[in-house]
């Protein structure tokens, strides 16, 4: 056996056994929107509905697309109803999304450098903890970093041939949007893909002799993107009488009112994780406490009366008014107009931080807590030790990333993944709920930026 063959059979066992780590000795059995998707799975396979028990009512619902569901609803028509086997598909699966990322990374590389590079890649992708954790979780994660990687793949097939050539080697355009349409099913944000790809196209092919080919690329990205799509749409129409191609922004119920203003007020000051618990998530079932909001969610003493007086109105029954939401979107209109760069360029970057460089122990026995350095320390330093090498790790990763994407910035392929993480988390720093799992998808990217960071820089770069 040769020493390429031995690092693939290593990095692989490795990554086995970190999934199986997880799967064995953290499963998670509820996170975030788990029940919700073990519902609707259930409710599909056994009731033949696409929908959660309302009222003690079957209705039809439109809250998350039917993409991770269905990955749940076939396995539990395969082997039952038991967590441990979806724990174990998703381990698999993301095994194989390594072995994505490491042809990812190889496509990057140059010709004479491809077989480093891709052992670089599958090593950094079979030990990074950072997607292997969500194995142990039913969530959506896994398959959607899959998707990801493959698409991203796929996309970087044409290369240089097919700049020079047209017809068939067009082709993966229409493959590529194919698997972003899956993906969008599975997380609705998925199309932010495609969004980067023609940015990249655009900027590549802006002669006008080029535009007919940017042209066929985005039809056939776009038929692909809207085949699997088209079903989902229709039975929206069907079902509850409107067109919705995508899962709701608000991810709200039938004829659920959504506090815009409340949201509106949020993002001109919530920053952190943690906050996102003091308020978004008690948001109809929890009273908000003012006294436990951060200091930045007020101006001055005034506002902060204002606040506490809409906030009281809510918890006496646990229920926004149409009348307390317009308070708290005039309120997020004034500080907005005191100060416009707050809300449009520091807390998004803000949010940036807490999206990219959190330890990411959301899933995890730990508390993820670093401040005071000392006093956690000494309340528990394996908590603290374990915390931290995960936050340390995950600058690594970026630094990595950074290090390769810059090093061989000229390399074709690498502007689309550099272009897609910042479009992702550009995007995502609108979200309300700034989770640091959302780009978890671009960990695709990161790794195979950071793989190039192996090869040896060299007068020519063949492709």
């Amino acid at each position: 056996m040769d020493k390429m063959h031995r690092h693939v059979w290593l990095a692989a066992l490795a990554g086995l056994g970190l999934r199986l780590l997880f799967v064995l000795r953290f499963p998670m059995q509820e996170a975030g929107d788990t029940p919700i998707y073990e519902e609707l799975a259930r409710n599909w396979l056994h009731h033949h509905v696409y929908g959660l028990f309302l009222g003690q009512q079957l209705t039809p619902v439109d809250i998350r697309g039917p993409g991770y569901p269905a990955f749940l609803a076939s396995l539990y028509a395969l082997f039952g109803t038991s967590r441990l086997p979806v724990r174990l598909a998703q381990a698999a699966l993301d095994l194989v999304t390594c072995f994505v990322i490491a042809a990812l990374a190889a496509r990057l590389a140059p010709l004479a450098q491809r077989q480093r590079v891709a052992v670089a890649g599958l090593w950094l992708a079979a030990t990074c903890p950072f997607v292997a954790n969500y194995a142990a979780a039913r969530l959506s994660e896994v398959l959607a970093t899959f998707l990801t990687a493959l698409a991203l793949l796929v996309f970087l097939l044409p290369g240089r041939a097919a700049e020079a050539s047209a017809g068939a080697s067009l082709n993966p355009w229409w493959y590529g949007g194919l698997i972003v349409g899956c993906g969008a099913l599975v997380r609705p944000e998925a199309p932010l893909l495609l969004v980067s790809v023609a940015l990249v196209l655009a900027a590549r092919w802006r002669r006008p002799a080029d535009w007919p080919r940017l042209l066929r690329a985005g039809a056939l990205a776009g038929a692909g993107l809207l085949l699997p799509l088209a079903p989902w749409a229709a039975r929206n129409w069907r079902t509850l009488h409107h067109v919705q191609f995508l899962a709701p922004r608000y991810t709200e119920m039938p004829g659920e009112y959504v506090p815009r203003g409340f949201y509106a007020w949020t993002n001109t000051w919530l920053v952190r994780f943690r906050d996102v618990y003091l308020a978004p998530w008690k948001l109809g079932d929890e009273p908000i406490r003012v006294e436990d909001l951060p200091a930045s969610a007020f101006d001055s003493a005034e506002e902060r009366v204002r606040v506490a007086a809409l906030l009281d109105r809510y918890n006496r029954e646990l229920t926004i008014s149409e009348e307390v939401d317009r308070g708290f979107a005039q309120i997020a209109r004034e500080r907005t107009a005191r100060q416009p760069l707050r809300t449009y360029l520091w807390v998004p970057l803000g949010r940036v931080a807490t999206l990219w460089f959190t330890p990411r122990v959301e899933l995890l026995p730990l508390s993820g807590h670093l401040w005071p350095p000392g006093r956690q320390w000494n309340e528990d330093p394996a908590d603290f030790s374990v915390t931290l090498g995960l936050g340390l790790l995950n600058f690594l990763y970026v630094g990595l990333a950074l290090a390769g994407a810059w090093r061989w910035r000229s390399q074709p392929g690498v502007a689309l993944l550099a272009t897609f993480i910042i479009v992702r988390t550009a995007f995502l720093t609108q979200v309300d709920t700034p989770e640091p799992r959302y780009v978890v998808e671009c960990f695709p990217a990161v790794l195979s930026l950071g793989a190039l960071a192996w090869a040896k820089p060299s007068r020519g770069m063949p492709s």
